[in-house]
């Protein structure tokens, strides 16, 4: 394989685009990466996009040709990527193929999103396409495997005890809407459950859909039971705290009020994420990634292109790029995850230790996915990413800073892009252009993407390791 760089990034802001279509946002990040690259459209000889979820609006086929048209770019080859949550790294893998191949000089990949709908129910019933669907009342049902037992209910009460009121907010609830908002809100999630449940019937079976609904609340997505079934074991064999988490995702959101491009901008104490409301247990709602719209790109070249054009100073050399399945296995700690074993081929790829890494983005759909890859990448011991976290190790200034764009949960997660802003994260700080979030002196970047569940763990994932530009 020929070096690979990655010349030109972009991400827009991730957050609440109604008035917007994927279109728009692809459009936005295309004009952004090649204004980044100092490159034209014309450069562009191949294209990965990366989506998830336009399939479920009526978009489910031909994305790319249909999102990028319309700003004029055609006749190239557009390939159309759909990894769940590791759709946008998936696409950059692709494009660091291209290139290293030696079958194109100049490529891209492009990952837009949007997720934000006025039917709750129909955003939650979409992530059940990140699971086996045929299987998906089973393997829902199945979470009941995941349920808290005496012990936790004991620990979950105790903690609620504990941290009731502890930001000290002073927030007055609000007042009810009147009667009539009410009955029109409650009409309106009927209405939408039913036509939900219709679209899910037609393809999956009607019985499924009657199984699904006698055991999914539909408040959150079935993901988020089992990070927090993961974290309570990991809590029970290896002592690792729900303050430790907290410590995470404050740490997280601080992060993100530096970076322009996240969802969320606010700071949120330790105290506050555990004062917040609980998703699951022991999973508060400052510890997990919101829903959200975005976009995000990368354009790579080749190394004699990138001489061609100049370009040396803002190259980032891709020293490895890894994509791998998940494996069937049971639950537990006993057996290499699947962030344990890429990140292996990862450094062996990039001739590297995780010691020689300066800064990482991972998946942390929650915080406690953030804790389990600084394990599962050789950043610390299995079973230490808590204490690991809780001494400042990956704080901006720390050992080894982990997110320092805020993360899946604080900069946003719309699940097309969010790999794509990992890479863009890692890019400006190697090249030093971070501003007040950039770290001292990076050589080094590895960004870990997963995407879907197939069991005990996640589907598919990339692993890239980065370079910053030679001075």
């Amino acid at each position: 394989m020929r070096d690979v760089y990655v010349v030109g990034v972009h991400t827009i802001q991730f957050g609440k685009y109604l008035e917007l279509s994927v279109k728009d946002l692809a459009a936005m990040t295309f004009k952004g990466c090649l204004e980044d690259a100092g490159l034209e459209k014309d450069d562009i000889q191949a294209l990965w996009f990366s989506n998830s979820g336009w399939g479920d609006k009526g978009q489910a086929c031909i994305r790319g040709q249909v999102a990028l048209r319309h700003i004029g770019l055609d006749k190239i080859p557009i390939t159309n990527v759909e990894n769940a949550c590791a759709s946008a790294s998936t696409a950059l893998h692709n494009a660091w193929m291209g290139v290293g191949s030696g079958l194109y000089d100049v490529t891209m990949a492009l990952g837009a999103e949007k997720l934000y709908h006025s039917n709750r129910a129909a955003v939650f019933a979409g992530f059940l396409g990140g699971i086996d669907i045929e299987n998906c009342a089973d393997i829902v049902e199945g979470l009941t495997d995941f349920q808290l037992n005496a012990d936790d209910l004991r620990q979950m009460k105790e903690f609620q005890e504990r941290y009731a009121g502890a930001n000290g907010s002073g927030k007055k609830s609000k007042s009810k809407p009147k009667l009539p908002a009410r009955l029109k809100g409650r009409a309106k999630d009927l209405w939408d459950n039913l036509t939900v449940a219709i679209r899910l019937g037609e393809a999956i079976g009607y019985d499924k859909v009657r199984k699904l609904a006698a055991v999914n609340s539909g408040d959150h997505s079935p993901f988020m039971d089992v990070y927090g079934f993961a974290a309570r074991q990991h809590m029970k064999q290896f002592g690792s705290t729900v303050e430790q988490l907290a410590v995470i995702a404050s740490k997280n959101h601080f992060n993100s009020t530096l970076n322009p491009n996240a969802q969320y901008r606010f700071e949120v104490s330790v105290d506050q994420v555990l004062a917040d409301r609980l998703v699951t247990w022991p999973l508060t709602r400052s510890m997990c990634a919101p829903i959200g719209d975005g976009a995000a790109s990368a354009i790579v070249c080749s190394g004699p292109m990138v001489r061609k054009l100049g370009l040396q100073k803002q190259a980032v050399k891709i020293r490895a790029s890894v994509l791998g399945s998940g494996m069937d296995r049971p639950h537990g700690f006993d057996q290499p995850e699947i962030g344990e074993r890429l990140s292996k081929i990862a450094y062996e790829k990039a001739g590297v230790g995780p010691d020689e890494i300066n800064l990482a983005e991972v998946h942390d759909a929650t915080a406690y996915g953030e804790m389990r890859q600084a394990e599962n990448l050789g950043f610390c011991p299995i079973g230490e990413g808590g204490i690991f976290a809780e001494s400042g190790a990956t704080k901006l200034d720390g050992q080894i800073p982990i997110n320092t764009s805020g993360g899946l949960t604080s900069r946003g997660h719309p699940i097309g892009a969010s790999g794509l802003a990992q890479i863009h994260e890692l890019t400006v700080q190697l090249r030093q252009q971070a501003g007040d979030r950039q770290i001292d002196g990076p050589k080094l970047g590895l960004a870990e993407n997963g995407g879907g569940a197939l069991g005990a763990e996640e589907a598919a994932m990339c692993i890239h390791i980065l370079e910053a530009p030679a001075k």
